[in-house]
């Protein structure tokens, strides 16, 4: 049942170099690319690292901060339920804001007005940070929809994208520029892969995944994956693909195409990104060289727990830049911790695999 409410080429590859590369560690010097290099590799064929839940003040004072670091991946949470006008920001917060947002409108107005804004000012500030950045290395959003989409709250599929177009504009990448020139996301990456991240600097890339409180609502039977490729194929059927500024991700790891545990089959070939514990990946439950092989995005979180663990926070930065290329040669995309205290770390870009 259907829930009602659910609980320029050169400068750019400059700016890459300058803004995301960084040396290893001795014992993994040799996996550092070179600046230019790393601005030529295609997007797939790269690791960050990212923050999870960077929106949050006790990580960075303000959103630019987080954008500052370096980080290839910052995580928002986001609540859509009639507990609130808008589309909220907070980790346990139901009812308001919680955030470092300020909804700054220019470059000038960052780091200057009251924080915890609703989604609208997170991505404000995301554009006026590109604003003051051109060029920027590509950044991955992650959007958990903490209760899922509530559309009868006009705060579904469509209402996102017009927002996100809305605030982001020219530098959001669509899944319609990805696909451009083939049905599906999924025949375009395995037809030619991901584009350059000199090609896609300036630009920031949405990923959405199901929230905790979603996944736990027995009330809830149409996750924010399925309803959202759902609304991409019919956008897709339609002819309206550049409307959509989301890529869905499949969450969590298993073996094999985890996309199978969609029966509707015609869904499976618009998730072209994947969600999971690194530590799954790392142990064989999940063949993550599959991924690679077929140029999807693959997202490897809690990094600090896998074997032998590391501290979750404040590792050394030795430890960290280990782990990084640890999970490098295990086909990650972004390496997702809580290294917020270690910018260093945040702004190195490996070769995948």
């Amino acid at each position: 049942m259907r829930r009602l409410v659910r609980a320029g080429a050169a400068l750019a590859g400059l700016a890459l170099a300058v803004g995301a590369l960084t040396a290893a560690p001795a014992g993994a010097a040799d996996r550092t690319a070179a600046p230019q290099a790393a601005a030529d590799q295609a997007y797939s064929a790269s690791t960050g690292v990212g923050v999870h839940n960077a929106y949050e003040k006790s990580k960075f004072p303000y959103l630019a901060d987080a954008l500052d670091s370096g980080a290839a991946m910052l995580e928002l949470d986001v609540w859509t339920n009639f507990f609130g006008s808008s589309w909220r920001v907070s980790h346990s917060n139901p009812f308001g804001n919680d955030n470092n947002c300020e909804n700054a409108t220019s470059p000038g107005q960052l780091r200057t007005k009251s924080r915890n804004q609703n989604l609208a000012g997170c991505l404000s500030d995301l554009r006026a940070w590109h604003d003051g950045h051109p060029g920027h290395r590509p950044v991955l959003i992650k959007m958990e929809l903490k209760d899922g989409f509530a559309s009868n709250l006009s705060r579904g599929p469509a209402q996102l994208d017009a927002l996100l177009t809305a605030k982001l504009g020219d530098a959001l990448y669509r899944p319609a520029e990805l696909a451009a020139g083939y049905p599906t996301l999924d025949a375009a990456v395995q037809a030619r892969g991901w584009p350059a991240r000199s090609a896609l600097a300036g630009k920031f890339v949405i990923e959405l995944i199901p929230g905790t409180v979603e996944q736990d609502n027995p009330n809830d039977t149409l996750w924010t994956d399925r309803e959202y490729a759902q609304y991409l194929r019919d956008l897709a059927t339609a002819g309206r693909l550049g409307q959509a500024g989301v890529f869905p991700a499949v969450l969590r790891a298993a073996a094999g195409d985890p996309r199978t545990r969609y029966a509707d089959a015609s869904i499976r070939p618009w998730f072209v990104v994947f969600d999971g514990d690194a530590n799954a990946y790392v142990t064989g439950t999940a063949d993550a060289a599959w991924y690679d092989q077929r140029h999807y995005l693959l997202v490897m979180t809690d990094a600090a727990g896998v074997a032998p663990a590391i501290d979750g926070t404040r590792p050394t930065e030795a430890q960290a830049l280990d782990r990084v290329n640890l999970l490098a040669r295990g086909h990650a995309s972004i390496v997702s911790a809580d290294w917020y205290p270690l910018p260093r770390v945040l702004s190195t870009v490996v070769p995948r695999g």
